[in-house]
């Protein structure tokens, strides 16, 4: 099953959704809602001149993609001046599809919307921007868990859709049950929870629908996430029904991807109505209802609309003219209401807009808020203020959500480093393969301080380069980094940070704002020559190699750790030296880095006689190196887990509660299986495994002072930024065993593809990973290549997707990893919800497992993979984590298999070795 679904240009569009929270098992929303006390009300505060507010923003707003393609040149329409870049406030409601949305308007609207958490600002500060400033066009209120009866979970949203009548808003999900509600209808549990699935929706045919097919087999199918619905019996006469399902029943991915029928009852009689921008009546769309879930509503006499389905989802038909209809609504709204508006939005260049300066505007208002999470005043150098131009062509930020740096500028404590390298054509196999080699130049003293990004798993082009190394020259180092106590409390705790340099000696530091502060400054202090590795094939020349444990989850935006972890939270080589090894053209390539003001280390010459030294001992032996025999165990004997079977399905059904809620829509359970083993080869044992299930992203990492060995055979990437600063990820959601014969392999596999059980959850990740990429990527860029396919390895069937995006040229590595750490696919959406749920149930911490395994090279490039099947041995205890996606299809019991399932190859390598 291939698809090629791609943002910018593809008929496929797909929204995200999120679900509600209640404590009410039946009912979530039957009383009355409740206007919150101080509100400062539109008609109670005076309004100062129309032309006050008159402020200017550059086109450093605009991404450089947008500058050429998207974004036009002033042009006034005789009747009516068309806006030529519409201005959206977003509001974010902790949502992981939020910057799906914002991908989507950034595209549409010629320029990104401006993202504000749904608790950033109060009421005055909302009214300042909109009534004082007229800083926006429109409104658009994201999904997000819990539910709009809940104040937390839907924070400014309910005030802004009560007080802005005169404000286009179009609601997703929560902020479309949020519509509902803030007017009197109920919200109540869905006859099912729905997530990740799709459903073919009927409409009325009003403007937002413009240009949008309607019925069954119309082709207009839509992706849902959500537990709770708008009782449509329960809507007041000011809210009509313009969209609903066409059966109850909701259906798979796979089987709704047909060529689509042009629809019969999609008549050229809604013409009409939708060029006058009118809805069917009420009465007509009752019947359409009954036995129907109601998909969309809007208001009678305001400019307001819900969606409860999802419109940015990779799997929603017509997502993006959903958007642009929205577009021209407010177009229109404005040009036929306010006459006069489009006058005041006078543009003093192409590229300058009259909008206030956020950061500006946030200290005049309220003196402490950022507008955008982790967005400073460095992203308008320019502007100190509200109201003075910054139309600096040179400076390219825009609103995001991290501390913009300017990567030209030289850094305190640069190094400039000088690579050398050399290369030796045809000669892996020469040599007995990539195992040999590590084990004659790095194996020796049990491998201690080593490293081996090992592709052990090469078909289907799936990896192609292993990297490997030791302790090296002058620039070697280890650094390990163990987060505070207090980070149990707060994501500003800090921690410390131990180096030991090449000569043994040890510092030790504590790190206010974090390792990944520490290693974003380390990589920006590199100073290099782009033509010191030109023509190399590969992304890693030297650098940091090593891990980020799952605990760092707080330095990206988690509030706390629940659980502290045995491990390190983080430990890195830094490589001066290393080999790497070309699967697929047989070639090995040894390569070292130094400082530029010190004479190359004689490390190349060393090991290039070590080869031709391996070259002649392996022809004279032409024997393949074996294993001892081992014995055949039961794969979980002698293993015990954090968690009874018993407890571990408790769980799962707690987690079928908190979905059925609207709590999360997906929620990556895990545990551990442990086993002490003592004084064990540990070099041994990773050879075992690789060889008895290869990997594309598997490792060997072994920190000898930590007493601490990583063995992985992980199938899967994390997330990967090359040279040309093309950002992937390849999440797996979705696994089944392997068959003992070739027929029932084939049924296991087809069985795994046309699962909707399975589809639905991998939907759901490929949707938060486009969130996470969106956030650091170019508007327009982020795609799917790849979805849903299914990859084959030893022991397992996967279901694999890809997704793949431009990085944004004024964010660094580190931003794009805060970005989406840790991997979706370990933890579910929306994440930041769903992480702290699963903390609450899981019973310790994940340590090293769902971190990454990977480097960050010098000049900014990192591949890291997601750790599982792994196997992690420090200080004599083997232990293996694993765990599986619940969703709202999920059987506990099947689930629990499944978690086993994915310990098997791990355990089974430790019971045959020992």
């Amino acid at each position: 099953m291939n698809f090629t679904l791609c943002s910018p240009s593809s008929d496929f569009r797909y929204p995200y959704v999120e679900g509600i929270r209640s404590k009410d098992k039946n009912q979530i929303a039957s009383k009355p809602f409740l206007r919150i006390e101080n509100v400062v009300k539109k008609d109670n505060v005076q309004v100062p001149n129309q032309d006050a507010g008159k402020v200017v923003m550059s086109n450093n707003l605009i991404p450089q993609k947008l500058k050429g393609s998207f974004m036009k040149k002033k042009q006034l329409d005789e009747c009516g001046q068309k806006l030529e870049l519409v201005r959206t406030l977003l509001i974010d409601n902790y949502d992981s599809y939020t910057y799906n949305i914002y991908q989507e308007l950034s595209v549409i609207n010629g320029m990104p919307p401006v993202v504000v958490r749904n608790d950033d600002l109060t009421w005055k500060d909302v009214y300042h921007l909109l009534y004082e400033k007229r800083a926006f066009d429109n409104i658009v209120i994201s999904p997000g868990p819990g539910s709009p009866t809940c104040p937390a979970d839907i924070g400014i949203c309910l005030q802004l859709l009560l007080e802005c009548s005169d404000i286009p808003i179009l609601g997703v999900c929560l902020g479309h049950q949020a519509l509902g509600y803030v007017h009197g209808a109920r919200v109540v549990h869905a006859s099912e929870p729905v997530h990740g699935r799709l459903s073919e929706i009927e409409h009325n045919g009003c403007r937002l629908f413009h240009d949008i097919p309607s019925g069954k087999n119309s082709g207009f199918k839509v992706v849902r996430y959500h537990s709770l619905v708008i009782d449509a019996e329960s809507l007041p006469k000011e809210l009509i029904p313009i969209a609903w399902t066409t059966s109850n029943d909701a259906l798979s991915f796979y089987g709704t991807h047909k060529p689509d029928v042009a629809p019969e009852t999609y008549s050229s009689s809604f013409s009409t109505n939708l060029e006058k921008g009118s809805c069917l009546s009420r009465g007509c769309s009752d019947r359409n209802q009954r036995n129907k879930v109601l998909m969309g509503i809007m208001h009678s006499s305001r400019p307001h609309y819900g969606l409860q389905f999802h419109p940015e989802s990779v799997a929603t038909r017509y997502g993006r003219q959903l958007f642009e209809n929205f577009r021209e609504i407010t177009e229109n709204y404005w040009r036929r209401l306010k006459p006069s508006f489009s006058s005041q939005r006078t543009f003093q260049s192409a590229a300058c807009l009259q909008m206030p300066h956020p950061n500006g505007l946030l200290r005049e208002v309220s003196g402490r808020r950022q507008l955008v999470n982790g967005a400073d005043d460095q992203l308008y150098k320019g502007a100190s203020k509200s109201g003075q131009s910054v139309c600096d062509a040179d400076d390219r930020s825009y609103l995001g959500m991290f501390n913009m740096v300017d990567l030209s500028q030289p850094n305190i404590g640069q190094k400039f480093l000088k690579l050398k390298w050399k290369k030796f054509n045809r000669f892996a196999g020469q040599l007995g393969g990539a195992r040999n080699i590590f084990c004659e130049l790095f194996g020796h003293n049990k491998a201690e301080n080593t490293f081996w990004l090992d592709s052990s798993s090469t078909e289907k082009g799936r990896a192609r380069f292993s990297f490997m190394g030791g302790k090296g020259g002058s620039l070697w180092k280890q650094v390990t980094y163990i987060l505070s106590d207090e980070s149990d409390l707060t994501s500003e705790a800090g921690g410390y940070l131990s180096i030991e340099d090449a000569e043994g000696n040890t510092t030790k530091t504590f790190l206010e704002e974090g390792f990944l502060d520490f290693l974003k400054k380390e990589l920006l202090s590199f100073r290099y020559e782009e033509k010191d590795y030109k023509g190399l094939p590969f992304d890693f020349y030297g650098g940091y190699i090593g891990y980020i444990g799952y605990s760092l989850k707080v330095e990206c935006g988690v509030v706390s750790n629940r659980h502290e972890s045995k491990t390190p939270d983080a430990c890195f080589f830094f490589a001066d030296n290393l080999l790497v090894v070309d699967h697929c053209n047989d070639d090995v390539y040894i390569m070292s880095i130094h400082e530029g003001s010190t004479d190359a280390t004689p490390w190349l010459e060393a090991t290039e006689q070590k080869l031709l030294d391996l070259e002649a001992s392996f022809k004279s032996n032409k024997k393949e190196q074996t294993l001892r025999a081992l014995r055949s165990l039961p794969s979980e004997a002698g293993f015990v887990a954090d968690k009874s079977r018993e407890d571990y399905v408790k769980d799962i059904e707690k987690c079928l509660e908190y979905i059925k809620d609207g709590e999360s829509y997906e929620l990556c359970l895990t545990t551990q299986l442990r086993k002490r083993i003592g004084d064990i080869d540990s070099l041994g044992l990773y050879l075992h495994l690789r060889e008895k299930n290869p990997a594309p992203y598997a490792a060997w990492l072994n920190f000898s002072r930590e007493n601490l060995t990583v063995c992985s055979s992980s199938p899967e990437r994390f997330l990967r930024l090359d040279k040309n600063g093309m950002l992937e990820a390849k999440p797996i959601k979705g696994t089944v065993a392997r068959g003992t014969t070739p027929e029932e392999d084939e049924q296991l596999k087809l069985q795994l593809e046309y699962s909707e059980k399975d589809q639905a959850e991998n939907l759901m990740i490929v949707d938060l990973l486009r969130n996470d990429l969106g956030q650091v990527c170019e508007p327009g860029s982020v795609h799917v290549p790849h979805l849903m396919e299914v990859e084959s390895y030893a022991t397992v069937h996967t279901m694999v997707s890809t997704i793949r995006g431009k990085k944004r040229e004024d964010l660094t590595a580190i931003d794009c990893v805060r970005a989406a750490f840790p991997g979706g696919s370990m933890t579910g959406a929306p994440k930041l919800r769903s992480v702290e749920l699963l903390d609450s149930l899981e019973s310790s911490s994940r340590g090293i497992y769902s971190g990454s395994i990977g480097f960050f090279s010098y000049n900014q490039t990192f591949d890291l993979n997601i750790v599982i099947r792994t196997i992690v041995v420090h200080e004599g205890e083997a232990s293996i984590g694993a765990g599986g996606a619940i969703v709202a299809l999920s059987n506990p019991e099947d689930e629990y298999d499944e978690m086993i399932l994915k310990t098997r190859a791990p355990a089974k390598a430790v019971m045959e070795f020992l």
